[in-house]
């Protein structure tokens, strides 16, 4: 069952600037999206974001840095208080809360803000376990710093948050925070049903919700979640099968879930380790995060579960899973650059 965590915390709220959007690479402008790669051992990672999509930038500040860079700043009104940011936040392995049980390996933070007039929010999928702690400052697990990572924020209108909601619902997440306002939801039953922690217990266990981010010309975002009735394995049952065409995998792997060429455009083809995210370098044994790009493009995926037949000695198909599509040709281009070299199809 999906445990949930209600933090609430008695501090003085602070009203100053408004973070509740992404933010370009210093931090200092508002943007529609913004991804941090952070390859093994770099402290500042690479940047790509919608003010600069052509390439990835390095990133303006050091990840252990409370300001001055994209996500710091992006992140300032959920890790200190805010009279008019709220949020709601999911990690399997949640900060100042041990021992957590999940069937969930997803994390990220939903924030919006409830000023009168308002529409704004944004959604953050990451892979930083114990990241990012709510209202007691910003804080970056220092033993992460050594591994790979990926962040993602989208800005989205407030009214998008229910789709989002209906797709986590699927998965089953460890919520940690929340202090979104009833007043705010209302009308919104999915997220009603995420912040109480109910789970699916009726078909469909397999969902795809679309989104859009806040600009003017808004980029298209499919989630596709299933729980842990569904059975399927979410990257040949869910993703080839949604996208129709092949895809190339970027993840840590076991040796049983092989690469698959049998049904012609709809292969799953592994990229190979090492590999470059502009000249820095990563690898599938420091690198936390998963994702896939889809061939032809312009599909670009973050996964929150590896490629793998046993995750925690469970099977795949028996946990829950989702995966967050993005179709923006930039965002394809520098991912498909990583992926410039897959493995050969197994014999």
């Amino acid at each position: 069952m999906m445990r949930t965590v209600l933090i609430f915390l008695a501090l003085p709220n602070i009203i100053s600037s408004q973070n509740s959007k992404c933010k370009n690479n210093a931090g200092g402008q508002d943007i529609d999206w913004a991804i941090l790669y952070k390859g093994p051992a770099q402290n500042n990672g690479k940047l790509l974001a919608s003010d600069s999509p052509n390439d990835w930038a390095n990133g303006a500040a050091p990840v252990t840095q409370n300001n001055a860079h994209s996500f710091a700043v992006a992140l300032s009104d959920v890790v200190r208080p805010h009279a008019n940011v709220k949020f709601l936040a999911y990690n399997n392995i949640p900060p100042a809360v041990p021992n957590v049980k999940t069937k969930s390996n997803s994390k990220g933070v939903i924030i919006i803000n409830t000023a009168p007039g308002q529409n704004d929010g944004a959604w953050i999928v990451h892979t930083v376990p114990g990241f990012p702690a709510a209202r007691t400052g910003y804080s970056w697990p220092a033993a992460e710093t050594a591994k790979g990572h990926l962040l993602i924020c989208m800005t989205i209108a407030e009214t998008q948050i229910n789709a989002v909601a209906a797709s986590l619902i699927q998965i089953e997440p460890f919520i940690y925070y929340n202090d979104i306002p009833e007043t705010e939801t209302a009308g919104m039953p999915d997220f009603k049903k995420l912040a109480e922690g109910q789970i699916p217990v009726s078909p469909p266990f397999t969902t795809r919700r679309s989104i859009k981010t806040a600009a003017q010309a808004p980029v298209d975002v499919h989630i596709y979640s299933k729980s842990a009735k569904s059975k399927y394995e979410i990257y040949k049952k869910i993703i080839v099968k949604a996208l129709k065409k092949t895809i190339k995998v970027w993840s840590r792997r076991d040796n049983k879930l092989k690469g698959d060429c049998r049904v012609l455009q709809r292969n799953i083809r592994l990229i190979k380790s090492p590999a470059q995210i502009g000249d820095h370098a990563t690898n599938i044994e420091a690198d936390e995060s998963n994702w896939i790009v889809s061939e032809p493009g312009n599909i670009f995926c973050f996964m929150d579960k590896p490629y793998a037949v046993t995750i925690l000695k469970k099977s795949q198909a028996t946990e829950s899973a989702m995966g967050v599509c993005i179709d923006k040709d930039a965002i394809f281009a520098r991912f498909n650059a990583i992926a410039a070299q897959v493995e050969n199809c197994p014999r």
